[in-house]
This record gives structure tokens, C-alpha cells and sequence, in this order.
């Protein structure tokens, strides 16, 4: 990864993105430039399809971003775009280790909690963790500063929503997006 170029991203993080350009607001994607997830992800794919959670996962996007404590490095409590993107969202930490933070604003009133919940969610080095089901779409997300100790390298893949599947709306769309990716040619957009 580091042959490759970092580009700045937000909040002191830096990101090298293997996918689409997309309008979220405007809910446009543009295939221009994109060539794919990069080749030295082939066999990581394939052996993530090992895993009985990821059965049929065919990752469109990977965005690998680095965390550094000197740069303030951090992400905000978020939920990840559900138009475009599907139903799990695979992140694999390198590196170090570092916590991620989940959060439920509205608190969870079945267990007698009205206020926010946290949860604060141990991810170590060359750990996987995928976010589905409620985890994707109710809890927002987030990595802190304070959990930031040294450097973090991680990845993660996002998979097409129903709309770009076989069936949606945008399904020619979505299957040359799929062709795309899992060529593995891809460089950084």
C-alpha cells in the first residue's frame, strides 16, 4: 500500500479509493477512471468468501485509509450511504490495534436505555470485522482520537445495494460496475 500514493482525506486521515466516483447527494456514479479493485486484493477476496458472514460478498469499492496519532487522525460517528452501498460493510485493521465505537442516538428502550448507547468494540491487528443488519444501518460508527495510539492501516469493502443487483433499477449499472472491480486492475482514483 504504501508504494502507492496517499491522498488527504478528512480529520488527519490519508485514503487511497479503489472504486467509482459517486455523487452521493445527487445519486450519480460515474464509471470514468475506474479500473477496478487493485490485484493484490484478489486472493484476500477470495478468502474472505471463506467466511459463512461474506457467502456471495462481491465487494465493488475498497477504500484504505491510514490513521496516524500525530495527525489527529479520526472519523466521525456515521452511518455509511445505504443507496449505492449494501447490506455489509468489511473492514480489515492492520498495524495496530485501535477500538471502534458504535452508537445508537435514540438508546434502546426494549432494555430500559432512553439515552444514547456506546459500545466500545476492540479491533485488533489483522482483525475483520463486518457490519450488517442493524450494526450497518441503525448504530453510527466511529474511530476516535484517543484510540488512535500508532499507525492504523485498514481497509474496507462495500458491496452494491439491491438497487445495482440483478432485479433493481440499476442492475445493468451495477453488473459493469461488478466487472469492473473483480478485474482486479484497479489503481487509485
Amino acid at each position: 500500500m504504501d508504494q502507492g500514493v496517499w491522498n488527504q482525506s478528512q480529520s488527519g486521515r490519508r485514503k487511497q479509493d479503489f472504486g467509482p466516483k459517486v455523487n452521493f447527494k445527487k445519486q450519480k456514479v460515474n464509471l470514468g477512471g475506474f479500473c477496478g479493485l487493485p490485484k493484490t486484493s484478489q486472493d484476500l477476496v477470495v478468502r474472505m468468501l471463506q467466511e459463512p458472514t461474506l457467502a456471495g460478498f462481491q465487494p465493488v469499492e475498497q477504500c484504505n485509509l491510514d490513521y496516524h496519532p500525530h495527525r489527529g487522525s479520526a472519523i466521525d460517528p456515521h452511518l455509511d450511504d445505504s443507496w449505492l452501498w449494501g447490506e455489509r460493510l468489511v473492514t480489515i485493521n492492520m498495524l495496530s490495534d485501535t477500538t471502534l465505537t458504535m452508537s445508537l442516538e435514540e438508546g434502546l428502550a426494549e432494555l430500559g436505555l432512553e439515552e444514547e448507547v456506546r459500545v466500545a468494540v476492540p479491533l485488533p491487528r489483522r482483525s475483520l470485522v463486518v457490519l450488517y443488519s442493524d450494526a450497518r444501518y441503525r448504530w453510527k460508527h466511529a474511530i476516535h482520537r484517543k484510540d488512535i495510539n500508532a499507525r492504523r492501516v485498514c481497509s474496507t469493502y462495500r458491496e452494491l445495494s439491491p438497487e445495482f443487483l440483478p432485479g433493481g433499477q440499476q442492475a445493468q449499472l451495477g453488473a459493469q460496475l461488478l466487472d469492473i472491480a473483480l478485474s482486479f486492475q484497479g489503481t487509485p482514483a
